[in-house]
């Protein structure tokens, strides 16, 4: 399965303005979310990209991707009708080609030489399969993610193959529905914001729109949750433990941590940690 196009959604009412912030990346140059998002699509071997959008923010999302603007699809969502809603905006841009799909408030940090896009594409080629990147997420932040449920695959450490989804599951439903065997205790596989999906999932969002069956989800409108649901019940659909960290700039300080994390797995990291220890140093020196 070679995976040639990559769909960002960035039309949600917290999202929209998030992917325009500038962040320090690792090489200590001054970028945009986008930027560092798109450069995250190429090193993965994509370079045809459709970006959900509001309409009239293709400007202002044309100007932040630099370069990289040319690479760009810009795709409308014109009512915030949820995260499924916006995948399923792309459907003509996406035809019948497998994708990846990355949602437009998450950054994301390797611990490997090789990038988080690029395994995560490299291992769906391998399985030939939808595949939704997660990490061992602790209990408390089970409301700002969807989570799976299933059991590792026969012979690896980070496979799962995938039985059950929800999306932003309180710990009661997460504790009856989405126990992985061998996972510590009060750790459950939520989702990575990164995903290679099959045509099949637009087929299914889709026919749920128009069914006006919307996902179960605080915040309402169609979820991807509710399709990859359905997906797991018609195709192989496994989820992969990816050797990195995924970082909500849509949180409270998650702009913040975002940054420290580039910092500290980057070019400047020595300089950065320098100037922490002077801060912490500065702040005993106040208490005294």
């Amino acid at each position: 399965m070679q995976v040639k196009k990559a769909v960002i959604t960035a039309a949600g009412r917290r999202q929209r303005t998030l992917p325009l912030q500038t962040l320090i990346d690792r090489d200590g140059t001054e970028k945009a979310v986008l930027t560092i998002l798109v450069e995250e699509v190429l090193a993965a071997g994509i370079d045809e990209i459709g970006v959900v959008v509001r309409p009239g923010d293709e400007e202002a999302y044309a100007q932040v991707a630099g370069g990289h603007a040319r690479r760009i699809h810009f795709v409308q969502q014109t009512e915030p009708l949820g995260h499924g809603h916006a995948v399923a905006c792309a459907q003509e841009f996406v035809g019948r080609d497998p994708f990846l799909h990355l949602v437009g408030d998450h950054l994301y940090v390797s611990k490997s030489d090789q990038r988080c896009a690029q395994a995560l594409v490299a291992r769906a080629a391998s399985e030939a399969c939808a595949i939704s990147a997660v990490q061992p997420t602790r209990e408390s932040l089970l409301p700002y993610y969807g989570a799976v449920g299933g059991r590792r695959v026969p012979g690896s450490s980070v496979l799962y193959e995938v039985d059950s989804v929800i999306e932003k599951p309180t710990p009661t439903q997460a504790e009856q529905q989405l126990i992985v065997p061998g996972l510590r205790a009060g750790f459950y596989l939520c989702f990575f914001g990164m995903h290679v999906l099959t045509p099949g999932v637009m087929a299914i969002l889709a026919a749920q729109i128009a069914a006006g069956r919307v996902g179960e989800s605080p915040g309402g409108g169609y979820t991807l949750s509710a399709a990859l649901v359905e997906l797991a019940r018609r195709e192989k659909y496994l989820a992969l433990e990816l050797a990195g960290s995924r970082y909500d700039v849509g949180v409270k300080y998650g702009l913040l941590t975002a940054q420290m994390a580039l910092a500290l797995t980057g070019d400047d990291r020595e300089e950065v940690l320098a100037r922490l220890l002077e801060l912490l140093a500065q702040r005993e020196m106040s208490r005294e």
